[in-house]
């Protein structure tokens, strides 16, 4: 039986100028700990905005070939980031274009976005 890949792509909590970490941090050890619940192996991309973020995702991208990618609501959500939420998309698309792309709504439920897609 083939294992399903995953890629989670957000925002590094720990580089996130004044922003406690520690919570982002444990909810992003639950939801890995949810993808090993269900034998799927997650890989996770997590970007600082000043630290070339799509050069970062497109490595991750092209490391593993990848049955889905979660694009996090920290990227998704917050206006200001509209056009690098495109960006991040167009570059799943571009280098991983036979993945799916899921939307979670916190890290704890990102294996849960990638199993609507995984069956």
């Amino acid at each position: 039986m083939t294992v399903a890949r995953v890629l989670v792509i957000g925002l590094d909590p720990a580089k996130l100028q004044e922003w406690d970490p520690e919570p982002v941090q444990a909810a992003i050890a639950r939801g890995q700990a949810r993808f090993d619940d269900h034998g799927i192996e997650a890989d996770w991309c997590l970007v600082a905005l000043e630290e070339d973020p799509e050069g970062a995702i497109v490595q991750a991208l092209t490391r593993e070939d990848h049955d889905c990618v979660v694009i996090g609501g920290g990227i998704r959500t917050h206006e200001p980031l509209l056009e690098f939420f495109e960006k991040v998309v167009n570059l799943v698309r571009r280098h991983a274009p036979d993945a799916a792309i899921a939307f979670n709504n916190r890290p704890e439920d990102c294996a849960d976005a990638a199993l609507r897609w995984l069956s």
